[in-house]
């Protein structure tokens, strides 16, 4: 116990040598802990993305894009051979659609044409409202569609890429019965004055309003979801699928599963996967990976010399001391444990304050990894391109999956941060005091006090 009591005193031996070390080496260690929560929370948001985002499968109808191209739409007899394949956990239906507005349904358009829109739709002479042109054709401009998708499980909106999209009020549909209720996004519902428990028509009945969404995109908020079931009956398309989002158990299987879907569908379906946009996502994490590892490597390292240099000091400057304490019976071993402790004791003092540094520098840190990390990765969030239908495919399809993912990254410091970081402290104790404790095994009595 007199070994230990002493070792603590002698840290607040010269209290403004203490006060500058335990500060300086809280730093340090806070630092060290800002990187090793970074490092395990890119871990854990890369062996999600993995697990998620990464292992999924788009089956599409060959030829087929949105409203464009031609041929023939899946059926749900074609999916349930893929989903009874090995290593797909899960499948979600999608049936798109498209509503003209005074036609199919009493709601406004929230979007306008434009130069764009006039230009790609008018020549096709939908929705025509007559007019003479260039080479003596009409001219042709159009009111916007309505787009509609019916899904099978709303998880294909709020889990593939699309973070963001949020129930802004009233509550989500059963997607696995045919209610007959939509979410409507927040520009449709502003054009039409919807809101929750509000009706309108469509396919010649009448919808509910179940509730409303924002999806932080102009296009899919100027668009409604309903179940597929409703959208089957009210559109005359029961048993036809526009889009299977398929997931896989793990992206090591992605590639097989895929051949095995060309392999049963055959020339039915154009088969792709979300390889490339895995890779986009995961390569700023293992950028942000690559820099917590070596600056927690650093920090560590960096307070180690500092504890290191610190006890050199004191074991220098306490040669006399040591020397007495040899001559009057003190044997190495009790006087390393003496000065061990007081490096512990200054290691402690400054794992306590680095702790609450890092609790809070632990956040905005990650947050510079994160700028740091998508710069120099592949070019940052990725913009979805919508044309046509397909709302809840292009959702699975990289609506800005790089930049979710990258936001979604936060610190938690649990018990075994806290556990991590007092083992680096008593590492960190351990390893700066041995070299002057071997120093301490060298100190004769003799000459020290012949020379003093």
């Amino acid at each position: 116990m007199g070994t230990v009591s002493r070792g603590v005193r002698n840290a607040f031996r010269n209290v403004i040598r203490t006060g500058s070390i335990v500060f300086i080496l809280a730093i340090s260690i806070a630092m060290a802990l800002v990187m090793l929560l970074a490092l395990k929370s890119v871990q854990a948001k890369i062996a999600s993305v993995k697990s998620s985002v990464g292992n999924t499968i788009t089956v599409a109808p060959a030829g087929v894009r949105g409203f464009e191209g031609g041929g023939d739409l899946l059926t749900t007899t074609d999916l349930n051979a893929v989903g009874a394949l090995p290593h797909v956990s899960k499948m979600t239906e999608t049936l798109s659609d498209r509503l003209t507005p005074g036609t199919d349904t009493n709601l406004q358009a929230s979007l306008t044409p434009g130069s764009f829109g006039n230009r790609q739709q008018g020549r096709a002479g939908f929705g025509v409202e007559g007019g003479g042109g260039r080479f003596g054709a009409a001219q042709r401009t159009f009111t916007m569609p309505i787009m509609v998708t019916g899904v099978d499980d709303l998880s294909v909106a709020q889990a593939l890429n699309i973070d963001n999209l949020k129930i802004t009020s009233g509550s989500e549909f059963d997607a696995t019965k045919d209610t007959g209720s939509a979410l409507v996004g927040t520009d449709l519902a502003a054009k039409n004055n919807l809101k929750p428990g509000s009706t309108f028509q469509g396919y010649g009945t009448n919808i509910t309003v179940a509730g409303i969404y924002d999806s932080g995109n102009r296009f899919l908020n100027s668009s409604f979801v309903m179940p597929i079931s409703s959208l089957e009956r009210l559109s005359n398309q029961a048993g036809q699928v526009s889009t299977a989002i398929v997931q896989v158990d793990s992206i090591d299987n992605l590639n097989s599963v895929k051949d095995a879907i060309a392999s049963k569908l055959g020339n039915k379906a154009d088969v792709t996967t979300s390889q490339e946009q895995t890779d986009q996502i995961i390569q700023p994490l293992e950028n942000i990976k690559t820099i917590s590892l070596y600056s927690l490597i650093g920090a560590l390292v960096a307070g180690s010399v500092i504890i290191f240099l610190t006890m050199l000091m004191v074991v220098r400057e306490r040669r006399k001391e040591i020397g007495v304490l040899k001559a009057i019976g003190a044997s190495n071993i009790k006087i390393t444990a003496q000065f061990v402790v007081e490096a512990l004791s200054l290691t402690v003092m400054a794992g306590v304050l680095g702790t609450v540094v890092g609790f809070f520098a632990a956040n905005p840190i990650l947050n510079a990894l994160v700028v740091s990390g998508a710069s120099s990765g592949q070019g940052g969030p990725g913009g979805g391109g919508f044309r046509g239908g397909g709302m809840m495919v292009r959702f699975a399809g990289g609506l800005n999956g790089v930049g979710n993912t990258l936001r979604d990254l936060h610190a938690v410091v649990g018990y075994d941060i806290l556990t991590y970081g007092a083992l680096a402290v008593l590492v960190i104790a351990v390893v700066g005091s041995a070299i002057p404790a071997f120093m301490i095994s060298k100190v004769r009595p003799a000459e020290v006090m012949r020379n003093d």
